[in-house]
């Protein structure tokens, strides 16, 4: 089990009914190693400016992790962690390695704009 603050992911069953569930969710699947434990903390750290998304991490070495790990979009990732982006269940995003904070956001609000969660708002 992963030691972060975030919901953690342990199967692809689990993984198949957010994204189906949910419109926007970002999955980081790793271990706890040098490259992963900062991207685990940028998500804690965002968590709560993204009240849209869905931020989850899943343990890279368990065999239900293969739904990543085997996806087209990771099929050329060298390092860890693959973090993806789904968007009403389709992977949109995908990245390997370590990422800034900046990376993340960037991602975040080209991916999953905020501008959906203000008209929600003012309806």
């Amino acid at each position: 089990m992963l030691k972060t603050n975030l919901k953690h992911l342990v199967s692809e069953k689990e993984l198949n009914e957010l994204v189906s569930n949910n419109a926007n969710v970002m999955v980081c699947c790793g271990r706890m190693g040098r490259m992963c434990i900062p991207v685990y903390a940028i998500m804690e750290s965002l968590e709560k400016n993204y009240p849209n998304v869905q931020f989850k991490d899943m343990e890279f070495d368990i065999p239900d992790s293969n739904i990543i790990r085997n996806h087209p979009a990771c099929s050329g990732f060298m390092g860890l962690p693959f973090t993806v982006y789904y968007k009403n269940g389709e992977i949109v995003k995908a990245t390997s390695s370590i990422q800034s904070k900046e990376q993340v956001k960037e991602i975040l609000d080209t991916v999953f704009s905020t501008k959906e969660v203000v008209s929600k708002m003012l309806q």
